[in-house]
């Protein structure tokens, strides 16, 4: 199995291979973080961990999204492990997702705009603070499609379930937006590829933290896709008897896996 270490960048969100992560980077912390990743050559890849914390809240000030201001408050001086406990490792979800940044831009107050891609699935083996951040060792997670358990499933499990997730995710999105809205996500938005619609409705989905981890790491794109039909056609009903609806704002526009 393939292990590296490399800087550990903890949310409470989940990341998934494929999809865009925007950040603000304004402690010092992960500022140290972002410098050394600019000292990379910019034709390789800037690799970090995005692991999800265990009890959903991140308590720093640091924060997915790109904000129209930007905070004049100087940055808070912490510890790499400050907020996350003795044994920081224990604080986190034990798998999580390698992101490339593919922008890093420092702004004049010396936060950053980062733009980074989740590539592959990781398993944290240990965590390291001595440094001026967080680093993980970490182990390659590869994506299993997942095998039939008997001669009767179809050969292509995971093309079979895909095909059903997908239509369950359009009636789940058509509920989210309304009866009496088109739905906004068509066939051509979608793509074919088992896994990467396994992570495309999982990372789209309106779940919470624990649900998106559980899909994150199931143990093949198969039992991903069977857990999100689950997940779906349940939400799908419970919205349907909702006199309003959460979130809609979710499937304004297309959601895309990169």
């Amino acid at each position: 199995m393939t292990t590296a270490r490399l800087p550990l960048f903890p949310l409470n969100a989940v990341l998934f291979p494929g999809l865009v992560l925007p950040l603000n980077v304004f402690e010092e912390r992960y500022r140290a973080m972002m410098r050394e990743l600019l000292e990379i050559d910019e034709d390789e890849p800037r690799r970090f961990v995005v692991v999800a914390i265990r009890d959903g809240r991140e308590t720093a000030p640091t924060a997915t999204g790109m904000p129209d201001t930007v905070s004049t408050a100087p940055p808070a001086e912490r510890a790499p492990a400050d907020g996350f406990g003795p044994d920081p490792i224990q604080t986190f979800h034990r798998v999580g997702c390698v992101a490339d940044a593919a922008k890093i831009r420092e702004r004049a107050d010396g936060s950053y705009e980062v733009l980074a891609t989740g590539t592959t699935r990781v398993r944290l083996l240990s965590v390291d603070a001595s440094g001026p951040f967080l680093t993980a060792e970490v182990e390659e997670l590869p994506e299993d499609p997942g095998t039939a358990e008997d001669e009767i499933s179809p050969p292509d499990e995971a093309g079979a379930l895909a095909e059903g997730v997908l239509r369950a995710f359009r009636s789940y999105q058509k509920r989210l937006a309304g009866a009496s809205e088109r739905s906004l996500t068509t066939s051509s938005d979608l793509p074919d590829d088992p896994s990467v619609v396994s992570y495309l409705v999982a990372a789209a989905a309106v779940l919470d933290v624990p649900s998106k981890q559980r899909l994150l790491q199931a143990p093949d794109t198969a039992t991903r896709l069977r857990e999100e039909l689950a997940l779906l056609r349940k939400e799908t009903a419970v919205i349907r008897h909702l006199p309003s609806l959460p979130a809609i704002d979710l499937t304004r526009g297309p959601t895309h896996p990169n």
